[in-house]
């Protein structure tokens, strides 16, 4: 069985995105400045920025995400979908699936257990990767599910906004297993100790 990994790209402050996220505005007042090293705001990603990307979604064979990511980030995702695998939507609105080319969203209204297991059903022996949102990785921690947490931390302090962690994280050890720096993000590996 594959592993489960986070993945998020937080200011060093800790933050997911800014203040007045919306479907229009889906990192709120942050903009894209948090996904530079993705190539957004014009910047050019370096190997290392590759590298991370091919770290996380290489050996990945589905995705679990909360509903509120999916809608404000559907409408940017384009014609593909965006993951290429099937998704598993964490949601309390039952919709019929959705298919954007390769990627799959399924919605879930039974829990993000469930959104788990199928995930991993889908992925066999690959990884399940969780890009979001910060409620639902808080919520996948709190039920023991995180195996890994891939960390891109950009140089910008918001000051404000969605916090990655807080109120509700559970207390885990962890080990830093691989750092990597480009001028758009530092790029940590941790994985999680049980």
């Amino acid at each position: 069985m594959g592993r489960v990994i986070v993945d998020m790209s937080p200011s060093i402050d800790g933050y997911v995105a800014g203040e007045g996220v919306s479907v229009a505005s889906p990192f709120g007042d942050a903009g894209l400045r948090l996904h530079r090293w993705l190539g957004f705001e014009g910047a050019t990603p370096a190997a290392a920025d590759d590298e991370a990307v091919a770290r996380t979604f290489g050996g990945a064979g589905a995705v679990v995400l909360g509903r509120r990511m999916f809608d404000v980030g559907i409408g940017t995702w384009g014609d593909d979908g965006a993951f290429g695998l099937p998704c598993f939507v964490v949601t309390n609105r039952p919709e019929p699936e959705l298919v954007r080319g390769p990627t799959t969203f399924t919605f879930v209204t039974d829990g993000p257990a469930e959104a788990m297991r199928r995930a991993r059903a889908a992925a066999g022996d690959k990884d399940v990767v969780v890009p979001g949102g910060a409620d639902l990785v808080r919520q996948c921690l709190a039920a023991g599910f995180v195996d890994v947490i891939h960390l891109h931390v950009v140089p910008v302090i918001l000051g404000r906004g969605v916090p990655l962690f807080g109120g509700g994280t559970p207390r885990y050890e962890a080990e830093t297993t691989d750092v990597v720096a480009s001028p758009h993000a530092t790029h940590l590996t941790v994985a999680v100790k049980r």
